[in-house]
């Protein structure tokens, strides 16, 4: 494999690290078992820092094909904890508000998640990338100051409930490029006339990308000694 001229990697991302935290460390020992002082490695769509999965990295010209990789049809499994909302849609903020569940049935559930199915209007989450006036949304909602959105549209292809523990669900979402798999879950809770927020993302696949063809961050240097 020739990474100075440009290659494409399949990462498992682990949870808690940020995107970049996996460019750096694949960056690092590549410039090592290169013996290069620089090389460019850039990758094809966020994960939060509380989701795991399929994250797709490129080196030197293959960086051109990022666009391409992000215009790709995504598909997660994600659980979503019913009756309470955090300012952040998932883990990395508090619950700010608790809602009731008691009228809540699974039969309600899947009968909500078909409304979601096709093109939807979404507002991304205040907590995001999303660029507002030079400046990254989350460096002004971390700062508390309001960041109005507009929202965006998108397709999700399909929505499964694999699994319905109530307050806690499981569902499968096959959807196109922009969806925030957080604000579906905000959105989720509202069509239920309650709250939610997501407890756990794992990104399943990228276009034809699976897990089983990813490799983790304890692989690299194997990886590495093989090419």
């Amino acid at each position: 494999m020739d990474f100075e001229e440009g290659e494409v990697v399949y990462f498992n991302k682990p949870l808690d690290w940020t995107s970049f935290d996996l460019v750096n460390k694949f960056r690092y020992k590549l410039s090592r078992k290169l013996q290069v002082k620089k090389i460019k490695v850039g990758h094809a769509g966020t994960l939060d820092p509380k989701a795991t999965g399929v994250m797709i990295l490129c080196t030197g010209r293959a960086t051109k094909r990022i666009d391409e990789f992000q215009g790709q049809t995504k598909e997660y499994v994600a659980s979503l904890m019913l009756g309470a909302t955090t300012a952040s849609f998932d883990l990395e903020r508090p619950v700010d508000a608790t809602y009731p569940t008691e009228h809540i049935t699974c039969g309600k559930v899947e009968e909500a998640l078909k409304r979601f199915v096709g093109r939807i209007e979404q507002i991304p989450p205040a907590f995001s990338a999303c660029n507002i006036n030079g400046k990254r949304a989350y460096e002004l909602a971390r700062k508390g100051k309001e960041t109005p959105l507009k929202a965006k549209t998108l397709v999700i292809d399909e929505i499964e409930l694999l699994d319905c523990q109530l307050p806690v669900i499981r569902i499968r979402v096959v959807c196109s490029k922009g969806t925030y798999i957080r604000a579906l879950a905000r959105d989720i809770g509202q069509a239920l006339d309650s709250g939610a927020y997501l407890i756990a993302l794992e990104r399943m696949r990228v276009g034809e990308i699976t897990l089983d063809k990813c490799i983790g961050p304890d692989d690299i240097d194997e990886f590495l000694e093989d090419k």
